[in-house]
C-alpha cells in the first residue's frame, strides 16, 4: 500500500493535467493487493495525488470507521474526491479486523499573482499562450498584458522577440 502511494507522488508530481476517473482495485487473500489506473487529461493542470491508509477494531464498522477518519484527516484543503475504495478483512489466526481506505483526488493549484512574476516565469507562460496561437503575436493585446503582468509594453514586446527568436533556433 506505501509503495503505491509512494510511487503515485513521484509519478503525479511530474505529470501535467488532472486526474478525470480512476479505477482502484483492492483484493484480499494471503497478501493484500492494491491497484490504482488513472485516466489524466492535461486540458488544465491541478495538483492531484493517492492516499491509502488502514485502522483495526474489533468490529468491520469500528475499523473501517478509524481507516476512513485518518485518511480524511491526510486529504488536503479543498481536495475533489475522484474515487475512493475500502474493504476490511480479518487475519485468520488472530480474528482482528482490519480496515483499508483508498482516495483518488485533485486539488486546485495556489493562485499566483501575475504581477510578481520573474521574467523566466512571465515567459513560460506567454510561450504557452503564443504557442496556442500557432506563435502569432498579433493576437495578443500588449497593452493588456502589460498592465496584468505590472511590466510596461516593452518588457513585453521584448519577452515576445526573445520567444519567437527562440523557437527559431529549435527550428533551426
Amino acid at each position: 500500500m506505501a509503495n503505491v502511494v509512494m510511487k503515485s507522488q513521484r509519478v503525479l508530481s511530474n505529470t501535467e493535467g488532472y486526474i478525470v476517473s480512476s479505477k482502484i482495485s483492492l483484493t484480499f487473500g494471503a497478501f493484500m493487493n492494491l491497484s490504482v489506473t488513472l485516466a489524466i487529461d492535461s486540458e488544465k493542470d491541478m495538483k492531484k495525488g493517492i492516499i491509502a491508509d488502514y485502522s483495526h477494531g474489533r468490529s468491520r464498522g469500528e475499523a473501517l470507521s478509524r481507516a476512513i477518519e485518518s485518511l480524511n484527516s491526510k486529504l488536503p484543503a479543498r481536495a475533489q474526491i475522484v474515487d475512493f475504495e475500502t474493504g476490511t478483512y480479518t487475519t485468520p489466526v488472530t480474528r482482528r479486523i482490519y480496515a483499508v481506505a483508498v482516495a483518488v483526488y485533485n486539488y486546485p493549484l495556489e493562485e499566483k499573482r501575475l504581477d510578481g512574476m520573474g521574467p523566466a516565469e512571465r515567459r513560460s507562460l506567454l510561450r504557452k499562450v503564443l504557442r496556442e496561437f500557432n506563435y502569432n503575436p498579433k493576437v495578443l493585446n500588449i497593452s493588456e498584458l502589460a498592465r496584468v503582468f505590472g511590466v510596461s509594453r516593452d518588457s513585453i514586446y521584448y519577452d515576445i522577440e526573445q520567444i519567437l527568436k527562440e523557437r527559431k533556433v529549435r527550428k533551426g
